[in-house]
C-alpha cells in the first residue's frame, strides 16, 4: 500500500484528533473484522491532513496496538477493549472513561466525529468540559430525521441529540442532510462533498481497462438490512445473462447475515468474494461494466465515488441528491424490476455506456479528488 509521506508537524496549524472506533485496521492496513467506507475515508483524510503538515491523531479501540502508536504521521491513541468490561455496566467503564483518556492524550484543538451514535454526545461532552472545538460529518440520511429511526437505546438516542446541539459545526454530505437537519433540528450545517482515494492515491480517475468490460455487475457492502442484498439475488435469478460479484461481509454475524450466504450459494451467476483490502477491490471495480446498489437508505456513498472514479456507472434504489440522474452517472430504479431493466438497457446500449461512464469520471474528477475537497475540508 502506497501512502503520502507526512512532512513534520506545523505548530501554526490546529491539531486535529479523528475519532473512530473501527478505524485502525483502515490506517494499519490490517483486516480487523470490521469494514466500512468511512473507516477507509477517515483513515486517509489523517494520512492527507498529516501530509500537510498537520498534528494528526486517531482515537480508536484497543486492537493490540501500542498506545500513541505512529502510523503515517497519524497517532493513534486507544481506547479499551471493544469486549472489555461487564456488560449493561461497560458502558460507563471502561468504554466511556478510557474514550475520554484517549481523548485527553490526543490533546488535539479540533475533535472530529463522523458516526451518528451515542459517540457523538460523549465526544462533545468531552470537548465542552476542555473548551476545545468538536467537528461532526454526517454519515447516513437517517441520523439527520428527528424520530433518529436506526438508534434504539433511549441513552443513544438522548447522547446523539446532545453531540448534534453541542458541536461547533456540523458537515452534511448532501443537501437533503442539510434540509433534514434544518426541518427536524433546527441545525445549520454545510455541505461538503466528501473526498474518495483513488488507485496509487494519485488525482484523477484510474478509467477502465476495457472500453466496454464484460457482463460482470459489483457489489460492495456489509450485509445488514438495509443494504438489501436480497435484493440482489432476486435480480441475479432475473438477469442469468450477468454476473454478479459481491465483496463484504457481516460485521456481526447474525440470522439474516446467515440465511443470506446460504442462499447466495444457490445462485449460479452470484460469487461471494467476502471482506477484501482495498487494493484487492480495485481489480473489481475496472472489471464491472456497472456497480449496482440496492440501499434502503444511505449517505452519500464511498462506493459510488470508488465506480466513479474508475469510469464504472451505477445502477441504484438510492439516489444522493438526484446526482445519478441529473448528471447522467447511471440508472436509478425503484424496485428489482426497474434494476433489471435498467441494467439490461445499459449494456445494451454501448454508447450510452460510454457517455456515462465518460460522466462518471467528469464528475468525480471535478467533485472528489482529495486534491479538491480537503483544502475546503482544511479550511
Amino acid at each position: 500500500m502506497q501512502h503520502a509521506t507526512p512532512n513534520s508537524s506545523d505548530r501554526s496549524k490546529p491539531s486535529i484528533c479523528f475519532v473512530a472506533h473501527f478505524a485502525y485496521g483502515a490506517l494499519a492496513g490490517k483486516d480487523n473484522g470490521h469494514a466500512g467506507g468511512i473507516e477507509r475515508q477517515q483513515a486517509t483524510m489523517c494520512r492527507w491532513l498529516a501530509a500537510q503538515g498537520y498534528r494528526v491523531s486517531l482515537v480508536t479501540w484497543n486492537e493490540g496496538q501500542v498506545d500513541g502508536e505512529q502510523i503515517d504521521g497519524v497517532r493513534v491513541y486507544r481506547m479499551c477493549r471493544r469486549d472489555a468490561g461487564i456488560r449493561g455496566l461497560r458502558f460507563v467503564h471502561p468504554r466511556w472513561t478510557s474514550l475520554w483518556r484517549a481523548l485527553s492524550r490526543a490533546d488535539a484543538d479540533l475533535y472530529y466525529y463522523n458516526c451518528g451514535d451515542m459517540g457523538l454526545g460523549q465526544v462533545a461532552a468531552w470537548c465542552g468540559r476542555h473548551r476545545r472545538k468538536c467537528i461532526y460529518s454526517v454519515a447516513s440520511n437517517p441520523d439527520c430525521e428527528p424520530n433518529l429511526p436506526v438508534l434504539k437505546p433511549k441513552r443513544e438516542r438522548i447522547l446523539y441529540r446532545y453531540g448534534l446541539r453541542h458541536v461547533h459545526q456540523i458537515i452534511a454530505q448532501t443537501k437533503v442532510q442539510q434540509e433534514l437537519l434544518r426541518e427536524g433540528f433546527g441545525l445549520a450545517s454545510v455541505v461538503l462533498p466528501m473526498p474518495c482515494r483513488v488507485p496509487d492515491d494519485v488525482g484523477g480517475p484510474a478509467g477502465v481497462a476495457d472500453p466496454m468490460p464484460s457482463r460482470r455487475v459489483l457489489w460492495v457492502g456489509r450485509f445488514s438490512r438495509e443494504k438489501r442484498l436480497e435484493w440482489l439475488l432476486d435480480l441475479a435469478e432475473q438477469c442469468v445473462e450477468f454476473s454478479f460479484d459481491v465483496v463484504g461481509h457481516a460485521n456481526t454475524e447474525s440470522e439474516y447475515s446467515t440465511e443470506l450466504v446460504k442462499r447466495a450459494a444457490q445462485v449460479g451467476n452470484v460469487r461471494l468474494h467476502g471482506r477484501l483490502p482495498w487494493e484487492s477491490v480495485v481489480g473489481f471495480y475496472r472489471r464491472a461494466f456497472a456497480l449496482c446498489c440496492t440501499s434502503a437508505y444511505e449517505g452519500f456513498p464511498n462506493t459510488f465515488l470508488e465506480a466513479w472514479s474508475h469510469g464504472v456507472p451505477v445502477v441504484s434504489t438510492f439516489d444522493p441528491d438526484d446526482r445519478i440522474r441529473n448528471s447522467r452517472l447511471g440508472v436509478v430504479a425503484d424496485d428489482v424490476a426497474g434494476l433489471t431493466a435498467g441494467l439490461r438497457a445499459l449494456f445494451m446500449d454501448r454508447k450510452r455506456w460510454k457517455e456515462t461512464s465518460s460522466n462518471a469520471c467528469s464528475y468525480f474528477e471535478a467533485n472528489h479528488t482529495f486534491q479538491s475537497v480537503m483544502p475546503r475540508f482544511a479550511q
